[in-house]
C-alpha cells in the first residue's frame, strides 16, 4: 500500500515537472524573437525596406540594408506577412522562436497598393476595392526599364490588353493613345487623383508630360468603368499615374541615356529618406535629340521634381509636391503615301534651313509647372480624411505659317523634301513695301498659337470602414480653369513688320505688329505678346466645376458588392477681345452631369472569382460644343441648349490568382450617344480645295468585345505574359452635322453646308479592333536578363470621310473607310547589373521595332502616319 502511494506520488512529481518544463517553454517561446532575411527574386539580393507584419496584429518591422528582421512575438504560432512596393505580398508560418531562413519576393505588377505613400484616400486603385474590374498595373521596374529615354509614356502600355499607341513619328510627346477604341479625350488620366485630362476638350497632349516617366512609380489602366468616385470622363477607362513622394528611405541615383539620332539624357535624384518628421525627394534631368525618328522632329527639354513631406505625428502626412517638364520639339504631320515613296519614310516638309541653322514651320513648346499639396488625417482606426490642393500654370504653343507668301513653301522646297526658308525670305525682301512691312497677301512670317491657363482644384475624401462587412465614402470635386488663346508673331523672315489687315474691329488695314516672341517653354512663362501685338484672336474661356460623389462597399465571405454615384456642377463662360470694338462676355452656361456606377463579384472557389459590373454617364459636352465657333465670338449653339453625352457601360468578367499564375477575361459593352466630334478637313469651295471644319453634334457609337491576359512564373528566372482582344466598334445611327470654313485670312467662317449623315454600321477608326500580344522576361544569369515583347495589330480602319459616308448613302451603300493593313512589331530589352568600387550600377539597353517592319499605325483626314522604324537607348544607372 505505501509502495503503491510511492509510486502514485512519484508519477505525480513527474507529471508537475513535465507541465513546469512545458509552461517554461511556452513562456520562453512567447518572449521569442523570430528573425529571417528578405530577398529580392529578380536580384537575388537583400530587400532593405520590406514590411513584416504579424497577420492580424499590428506588429510589425522593417527589414535592414542586409534585408534582415527581428520581430518579438508572444504567440507560439502564426504568420508573418512581407510585402514590399512593387512585390508579390508573401505568408509565412511559424510554429516556433528562431531563425526561418530566407524569404523571397518576386516583382508583382499587379500589386500596387504600397506605392501609395500619401493620397491614398485620393487615388483610386482597384486593389483598394473587394468587387473587380478590368485592369493591369505597370511597375515602377518595367517602367524604369522599358519606358525611359526617347520613348513617350503612353508606349510603357503598350502591352496591356486594348491599349494601342501611334502618331510616334510625329514628334517628342505628339503619340496618340486609344483605349477600348477611344481617343484620350474620352479616357481619363489621373496624377495622384487628380485629373489631367484637357478642361477645353479632354485632350492629352504627351509633350507635356514628358517628365511622368521618372517620376512614376506605377501606372493603372483600368478599362471601361474604372474605380474612380469622381465624375470623369471615363468612356473608354482610367488611367491612374502615381508618382513619386517623399520616401522614408535615404538613396539617390544618377543615369545617362543615349540613344538612335544623337538622343542623350542625364538624371540626378536624391531621397534623404524621414529625418526626424521631414523627407524631401529631389529630380532633375536634362535631354535633347538631333530628331526623334522622322526628320525635323529635334527637340530639347528639361524635368523637375521637388517632393517635401512633414510627419508630425503617427496620424498626420503632409507632403507638397511640384513639378514640370518644360519642352520644345519640332513636328511632323500625315502625308500622302507618293510622298514618302519619292521623299522617303522620314520625310518631313516643316523643316529645312534658313542661312544654314535648322528651321521649322512646326515647333511645339510648353510649360506646364504642377503643384500639389497633400493631407492625409488617420482620424481613429476606422475613419480617414484625404485632401489635395492642386494648381497648375500652363504657359506655350505651336507655331505655323502666316501669309500668303508662306503659302508657297510647299512649292520652295529642295530636291529632298526640305521647306526652303531661304526662298521664303528672298520674297519677303523682294514683295515687301518701302518700310521693308509684309502682309498677308504678300508676305511669309512664323507665327504662334499661344494656350495659356490658370487651372486651381481641391479633391477631399473621408473614408469610413465599419472593419466589419461595409466600408463608405463620400467627398468633394473642384475646379477652377481660365484659359486664354491668342497668336502672335516668332520670326518676321526678314521683315522689319507684319500688316495686321486681319479681321479685328479695332484695327485699320495699316496696322503693324513689329514685336516677335521666341517659342521656347522658358521664356513663354512670362514673355507673351500684350493686346497690342496680339492678332487673329483673342479670347479666354472660364470653366468652373463642382462635384460631390460617394461611395458604399460591402464583403463578406467572398461576395462583394458596390455602388458609387457623382452629381456635379460645370459652367461655361467666354470673353471676346478681337473682333468686336469693346471685351465683351457671353452668356454663362451651366450644365449638370451625374454617374452611376455599381458591381457584384463572388468568389465561388478559392482564388477564382466572377464579377459583374454596370454605370451610367451623364457628360457635360466639352467648351467647344457650347460655342457655334468657339475662336472668333460668343455665340452659343442652339442657344446653350446642347445636350449631355450618355454613356452606359456594362462588363462582366472572371479572374483567376494563384500563386505564379494571374488570368484575367473580360467581356464589355459600351453605348455612347450624343457624343461631339470636331475635325478638320478639306473640300471644293467654288472649284478651289479649301480648308474646312466637320462637326458632328450627335454621333453615337457601340463598342463591344472580350479581352484576356495571362502571366505565368513557372521559376524565379522567367516570366510568360499574353494578351488577346476581339473588338466590334461601329457607329450607330444619324448624327447632324455642318461643315464651316477654316480661318482663311478673309475674316469669314461662313458654314457652307448642313445635314444629317446616317453612320450605322461603320466601322469606328484609328485603334485596331484585334490584337494579341505576347512577352517573357528570363533571368540568363544571377545579374544578366532580357526581356522580349510582340504585338499583332489587325481589323484597323483609317478616317471616316464624311464627304464618302453622304455619298455611299446616296448610293444605299454602308460606308467604311480605308482598312490598314496589320502588322506586328517586336522590342527587346537587356539588363545588366553589376558592382564597381561597392556601387551598384545597372546597364539596360532597349530596341524598339526590332526587325525593322514598315507600317502604317493610322490615317487622319490628311494623310497616313508611318511607324517609327528601329529605335533604341542605352542607360547606364548608378544608386547610391
Amino acid at each position: 500500500m505505501q509502495q503503491t502511494e510511492n509510486v502514485k506520488t512519484e508519477q505525480m512529481k513527474k507529471m508537475y515537472f513535465a507541465w513546469v518544463a512545458f509552461l517554461m517553454t511556452a513562456m520562453a517561446f512567447s518572449q521569442g524573437t523570430i528573425t529571417g532575411t528578405v530577398i529580392d527574386g529578380e536580384l537575388n539580393e537583400p530587400l532593405p525596406g520590406a514590411s513584416v507584419v504579424l497577420q492580424g496584429t499590428t506588429n510589425g518591422t522593417s527589414t535592414d540594408f542586409d534585408g534582415q528582421f527581428k520581430i518579438e512575438t508572444t504567440k507560439n504560432t502564426g504568420t508573418l506577412v512581407v510585402s514590399y512596393i512593387g512585390y508579390t505580398s508573401k505568408k509565412v508560418a511559424f510554429t516556433s522562436a528562431g531563425d526561418i531562413g530566407r524569404i523571397v519576393l518576386e516583382p508583382d505588377a499587379e500589386q500596387l497598393g504600397e506605392v501609395v505613400v500619401v493620397g491614398s484616400g485620393i487615388i483610386d486603385l482597384a486593389g483598394s476595392r473587394e468587387t473587380p474590374i478590368a485592369v493591369s498595373t505597370i511597375g515602377v521596374a518595367e517602367i524604369q526599364t522599358k519606358g525611359v529615354g526617347n520613348v513617350e509614356f503612353p508606349e510603357i502600355m503598350k502591352n496591356t490588353p486594348n491599349v494601342y499607341v501611334s502618331n510616334q513619328a510625329g514628334g517628342f510627346g505628339d503619340s496618340q493613345m486609344y483605349l477600348r477604341g477611344f481617343d484620350q479625350s474620352n479616357t481619363a488620366f489621373l496624377l495622384n487623383g487628380q485629373p489631367i485630362n484637357g478642361m477645353e476638350d479632354g485632350k492629352m497632349y504627351w509633350s507635356n508630360w514628358s517628365g511622368i516617366t521618372d517620376v512614376a512609380n506605377a501606372v493603372q489602366v483600368q478599362r471601361g468603368l474604372g474605380s474612380s468616385k469622381l465624375a470623369i470622363s471615363s468612356v473608354g477607362g482610367t488611367i491612374n499615374i502615381v508618382s513619386k513622394s517623399m520616401d522614408r528611405e535615404e538613396g539617390g541615383f544618377v543615369r545617362f541615356i543615349a540613344g538612335n539620332d544623337s538622343y542623350a539624357k542625364t538624371t540626378v535624384s536624391y531621397n534623404s529618406g524621414l529625418q526626424g518628421k521631414w523627407a524631401y525627394s529631389v529630380l532633375l534631368d536634362h535631354w535633347q535629340g538631333h530628331r526623334k525618328y522622322a526628320s525635323g522632329t529635334r527637340g530639347q527639354g528639361q524635368n523637375y521634381f521637388v517632393s517635401v513631406g512633414y510627419v508630425p505625428n503617427e496620424n498626420h502626412t503632409i507632403n507638397f509636391l511640384l513639378t514640370g517638364a518644360p519642352q520644345w520639339h519640332g513636328q511632323n504631320y500625315s502625308k500622302d503615301l507618293e510622298e514618302y515613296e519619292q521623299y522617303g519614310e522620314k520625310y518631313n516638309d516643316n523643316a529645312g534651313f534658313l542661312d544654314g541653322e535648322w528651321t521649322t514651320w512646326r515647333k511645339n513648346y510648353y510649360h506646364k509647372p504642377v503643384a500639389n499639396l497633400n493631407w492625409d488625417w488617420e482620424i481613429n482606426e476606422k475613419k480617414t480624411l484625404s485632401t489635395v490642393l492642386y494648381a497648375s500654370w500652363g504657359r506655350g504653343g505651336g507655331t505655323g505659317a502666316l501669309g500668303a507668301g508662306a503659302d508657297t513653301y510647299d512649292l520652295l522646297t529642295s530636291d529632298k523634301g526640305l521647306a526652303d526658308f531661304d526662298a521664303v525670305y528672298a520674297n519677303n525682301l523682294a514683295e515687301s513695301d518701302a518700310n521693308n512691312l509684309g502682309s498677308y497677301n504678300n508676305g511669309g512670317v512664323i507665327r504662334s498659337s499661344v494656350n495659356n491657363h490658370n487651372w486651381y482644384g481641391l479633391i477631399t475624401n473621408y473614408n469610413y470602414d465599419t472593419q466589419e462587412n461595409w466600408s463608405f465614402n463620400a467627398g468633394a470635386d473642384f475646379r477652377f480653369y481660365k484659359g486664354t488663346h491668342f497668336r502672335q508673331l516668332v520670326d518676321l523672315l526678314g521683315l522689319d513688320g507684319f500688316k495686321d489687315n486681319y479681321k479685328s474691329a479695332r484695327r485699320d488695314s495699316d496696322y503693324v505688329l513689329s514685336e516677335t516672341f521666341k517659342a521656347d517653354p522658358w521664356s513663354a512663362l512670362f514673355d507673351y505678346a500684350d493686346a497690342d501685338q496680339r492678332y487673329d484672336r483673342d479670347y479666354s474661356e472660364w470653366i468652373n466645376y463642382q462635384g460631390v460623389f460617394g461611395q458604399a462597399e460591402y464583403a463578406n465571405n467572398g461576395f462583394s458588392g458596390f455602388f458609387q454615384g457623382a452629381l456635379s456642377n460645370q459652367s461655361y463662360e467666354r470673353e471676346e477681345r478681337y473682333t468686336t470694338l469693346t471685351d465683351e462676355k457671353s452668356e454663362k452656361i451651366n450644365k449638370l452631369g451625374y454617374n452611376l456606377k455599381g458591381g457584384l463579384a463572388y468568389e465561388f472557389v478559392e482564388n477564382h472569382k466572377i464579377f459583374a459590373n454596370a454605370g451610367y454617364y451623364s457628360r457635360q459636352p466639352f467648351l467647344d460644343n457650347i460655342f457655334e465657333n468657339v475662336i472668333e465670338g460668343n455665340e452659343l449653339v442652339d442657344n446653350g441648349d446642347v445636350d449631355n453625352e450618355e454613356i452606359l457601360g456594362l462588363e462582366a468578367g472572371y479572374r483567376f490568382a494563384s500563386g505564379d499564375i494571374v488570368f484575367n477575361l473580360n467581356a464589355y459593352y459600351t453605348n455612347w450617344k450624343n457624343r461631339f466630334l470636331s475635325v478638320g478637313g478639306s473640300t471644293l469651295v467654288n472649284g478651289v480645295d479649301t480648308d474646312v471644319y466637320y462637326y458632328y453634334t450627335g454621333i453615337a457609337q457601340v463598342h463591344k468585345g472580350l479581352e484576356a491576359d495571362f502571366k505565368y512564373r513557372p521559376s524565379t528566372a522567367l516570366m510568360l505574359r499574353w494578351y488577346g482582344t476581339i473588338g466590334d466598334w461601329e457607329y450607330d445611327g444619324t448624327t447632324p452635322y455642318r461643315i464651316q470654313l477654316q480661318d482663311q485670312g478673309s475674316g469669314t467662317s461662313d458654314v457652307l453646308e448642313r445635314g444629317e449623315i446616317d453612320l450605322t454600321g461603320t466601322y469606328v477608326g484609328n485603334a485596331p479592333q484585334v490584337s494579341t500580344g505576347f512577352g517573357l522576361d528570363v533571368d540568363v544569369l544571377k545579374n544578366l536578363s532580357f526581356d522580349v515583347d510582340m504585338n499583332i495589330y489587325t481589323k484597323l480602319y483609317g478616317f471616316v470621310d464624311t464627304e464618302d459616308v453622304i455619298a455611299g448613302a446616296n448610293s444605299g451603300e454602308v460606308y467604311q473607310a480605308e482598312r490598314l493593313p496589320a502588322y506586328t512589331l517586336f522590342d527587346a530589352g537587356l539588363t545588366y547589373d553589376f558592382s564597381l568600387g561597392g556601387n551598384d550600377l545597372r546597364l539596360r539597353g532597349n530596341v524598339y521595332n526590332l526587325f525593322g517592319e514598315n507600317f502604317i499605325n493610322q490615317k487622319d483626314q490628311y494623310g497616313y502616319y508611318l511607324g517609327n522604324g528601329t529605335t533604341y537607348n542605352v542607360s547606364l544607372r548608378f544608386n547610391f
